[in-house]
């Protein structure tokens, strides 16, 4: 829903039009291997707080469905499959498939020690537009590192406002989040200032990737939505924050992905 859209926006940019179909499924494979790992390992290591969470509460592990260690293997065995699919992707991607594995692991930690979790969260959805650039081209460059800076701050931003939820709870757990760092309504404008710095880096990514201007008619509807975003949460009313947080970021990022695509194969 997230990560996807800008996964497949990096790989038509890397291209320069439709990318080998075979690595595209591969590099597809290994988000949803990585994925699959990550929210697993997340369910693992935050058993024992999800468990008197009421949001949380009723996921697999705290009501019995599923065992931690079986949860665990499950880890196990999509970090093992992980590799495997990045191993088919290239040297440069096998030799930092373990890298990525450990910040989307190190993710889950975060929040006992550091208001800065979101911005952890962040850098690990990033790492699907960053690894399918990788896996394509076997090279770095701007363009996907403008566009991970924006997935940062974008993913950040809305985990920000998701967050708002739980701010009774994670101080009476003595959990660390922007939130509980600075309350409910200046987190409000680090969410909106966030949200910016995402727009302000996709920018150079549609110059740098030398694609149409349809480009930026694309930014400027993900910019659009974002406000609206932000007009469905506000202080003392978080009743809409799940159609904030899912429906509209979920829009966002396919309509982003939308526009690159058409912007790339019209050039």
């Amino acid at each position: 829903m997230f990560s996807l859209p800008f996964l497949l926006a990096s790989a038509f940019i890397a291209s320069n039009g439709f990318p080998d179909l075979e690595k595209l499924i591969l590099i597809i494979v290994a988000l949803l291997f990585a994925r699959a790992a990550a929210m697993s390992f997340n369910r693992f290591a935050d058993a024992n707080i999800d468990r008197f969470n009421p949001r949380t509460a009723k996921r697999s592990i705290p009501i019995g469905v599923v065992k931690r260690k079986d949860m665990f293997f499950f880890v196990s065995f999509c970090s093992v499959m992980f590799i495997l699919t990045s191993y088919f992707l290239g040297s440069l991607t096998f030799m930092l498939s373990p890298v990525a594995l450990f910040i989307v692991f190190f993710y889950s930690y975060t929040k006992r020690f550091t208001a800065l979790s979101h911005i952890v969260l962040g850098i690990a959805l990033s790492l699907a537009p960053a690894g399918a650039w990788v896996a394509l081209r076997n090279d770095f460059g701007l363009v996907p590192f403008f566009m991970m800076l924006a997935v940062i701050f974008w993913l950040a931003g809305f985990d920000v406002l998701y967050s708002l939820q739980d701010l009774k709870y994670d101080i009476k757990q003595g959990l660390h989040s922007i939130p509980v760092a600075i309350g409910e309504k200046n987190s409000l404008y680090i969410a909106r200032l966030f949200h910016a710095l995402t727009i302000l880096f996709l920018i150079p990514v549609g110059v740098l990737a030398n694609i149409s201007p349809v480009y930026f008619a694309g930014l400027v509807i993900f910019a659009l939505l974002l406000l609206y975003e932000h007009s469905l949460v506000k202080p003392n009313d978080l009743s809409k924050i799940n159609m904030a947080f899912f429906n509209v970021n979920a829009i966002c990022s396919f309509i982003y992905a939308s526009f690159v695509i058409v912007s790339v194969l019209i050039k």
